[in-house]
């Protein structure tokens, strides 16, 4: 079974995939980290986000990939653990600007493709229901209000010690849905037969259950 969890940035897709794949003992596949990923390859080597030959050398020379841990999933860029470094305020304010390039987003789906092939998937994004798994069985699409959607990743900073305003954040995730929603390749979009679900003021708890739910129908 292929389950597509999509949504605007902090609709809370990762979390709830995270529980659901592990709930169903399913695999997990965060494709947003796949992309924060290799905009931190062309940070760390001087490559600037739009530079898409130089971004794909870089992705032929680094491989990107996932291991189960007792904190959860870590992410690797070869043998070095990045879980922390893609999600700095610098990796999240330019992702839009890499995931819009067409050969990463080409490279990528590929790949998600075949992790998708490997069994049953849980796999969150932006355009998994439209692109990358357009005949999941199960096809989310989830969204919160922007206020609210800010204050998760204010909390989220705030806990890791980065200093960040809420206003700032808004600013930040409204120019991140405009950018998702209007890029050529694969923008951000429902799914025809994907179901909504608004997550605002919904505890996690609260959430799952309602995907659960949606999967078991």
């Amino acid at each position: 079974m292929q389950i597509a969890i999509d949504g605007p940035a902090s609709a809370g897709k990762s979390t709830i995939a995270k529980l659901i794949a592990k709930e169903l003992n399913f695999i997990y596949s965060d494709t947003g980290a796949m992309y924060r990923a290799v905009t931190l390859m062309a940070k760390l080597n001087n490559v600037k986000y739009n530079d898409e030959e130089n971004i794909l050398l870089l992705m032929d020379k680094f491989k990107i990939s996932f291991k189960n841990s007792v904190e959860g999933q870590r992410v690797f860029i070869n043998d070095q653990d990045v879980s922390e470094e893609i999600r700095t305020v610098e990796i999240t304010n330019n992702v839009s600007e890499v995931s819009a390039l067409p050969i990463v987003r080409e490279r990528l789906v590929e790949e998600q493709r075949r992790i998708a092939q490997e069994g049953d998937v849980v796999m969150d994004g932006r355009d998994i229901g439209t692109t990358v798994l357009p005949n999941a069985e199960v096809k989310i699409f989830m969204i919160a209000s922007v206020h609210e959607r800010a204050v998760r990743r204010f909390k989220e900073y705030e806990s890791k010690g980065i200093d960040v305003s809420l206003e700032t954040l808004e600013k930040e995730i409204e120019d991140r849905d405009y950018k998702d929603s209007h890029r050529k390749i694969s923008p951000l979009k429902k799914a025809k037969d994907a179901i909504e679900l608004d997550t605002t003021g919904l505890s996690i708890d609260q959430v799952v259950q309602k995907v659960i739910d949606i999967i078991k129908k």
